[in-house]
């Protein structure tokens, strides 16, 4: 079912909930994909309804031309959604439906976790995640609500946001949906050709390769091996990082006990990906 109005949704809600049934949100810019299906089918486990929101939302993005290049096709991915999974509800709202009190991104205090990567390079996106997930969250009032570890760096800035409003939603990782190959499943891989997702895989491997190096070899010959290997290949590396896992700030020490993960951004051609993998 396709849902346009928050009033409707609210109505269509309000009947499950009161039959005590668990609802779940899981937020979608649309172009929705395989690694969405997977993400839908791990919320099916945890919860009676879902709800699939496809909203592109204009508060995160820092680059214009990027917000108007992101794929929209919000008819076919309501017939994708219906043919894998019909009692899914799918709430495609307009602008004016999300920021009812005008078009504007609030600001958050995240702490260091976004202080490096993505909020280095991307000015105000997490501040534009936070202001369109807080409505989205009222809107909707899920009991849970579900993201890919793709976006790890964004699922933990979610986890933050509703500790700072006090949302009453339970924020679970998913793990990232990944092609035989190893790409991370994305919305912007649509935008790539045959040959452009072949060298995406580089992404893959550069991580798994930190991963391997990781017991044997220090952070800063790590970071010299993965930076090489981009040297020599059709993407243009924007950051590698390894930083702690609880406190995502970049290290160049490894220290007994401490989990960590890197991260990485790339362009390929006009096309920023990124992926991230635990390392130990």
């Amino acid at each position: 079912m396709v849902i346009k109005s928050k009033e409707f949704l609210h109505k269509t809600l309000e009947i499950n909930k009161n039959k005590g049934k668990t609802i779940g949100l899981v937020p979608t810019m649309g172009a929705l994909h395989d690694g969405h299906l997977a993400l839908i089918s791990f919320a099916y486990k945890f919860c009676d309804v879902v709800v699939v929101s496809i909203f592109v939302n204009p508060t995160q993005f820092n680059n214009a031309s990027d917000l108007e290049k992101y794929p929209r096709h919000i008819e076919k991915d309501a017939a994708f959604l219906k043919k894998h999974n019909s009692k899914t509800l799918v709430f495609t709202p307009n602008v004016e439906e999300v920021y009812a009190d005008g078009l504007k991104s609030e600001s958050y205090n995240f702490g260091s976790i976004v202080d490096f990567m993505e909020g280095e390079f991307r000015a105000g996106h997490f501040d534009g995640v936070g202001s369109v997930l807080k409505r989205l969250f009222t809107i909707v009032d899920p009991d849970k609500a579900f993201f890919g570890e793709k976006d790890y760096q964004q699922l933990m800035a979610v986890k933050k946001l509703v500790t700072i409003t006090d949302q009453k939603v339970e924020i679970i990782g998913c793990p990232t949906n990944r092609n035989e190959f190893g790409l991370a499943q994305s919305s912007r891989n649509f935008r790539l050709n045959d040959t452009q997702l072949k060298q995406a895989e580089l992404i893959f491997e550069a991580l798994t390769q930190a991963r391997s190096m990781f017991d044997d070899y220090s952070i800063l010959d790590i970071e010299k091996e993965v930076k090489k290997r981009f040297q020599q290949s059709a993407l243009e590396l924007e950051y590698f990082s390894i930083v702690k896992t609880k406190d995502l700030i970049p290290t160049t020490t490894k220290e007994p006990k401490e989990a960590y993960r890197g991260f990485i951004a790339a362009f390929l051609g006009d096309v920023r990906l990124i992926d991230n993998m635990a390392l130990n």
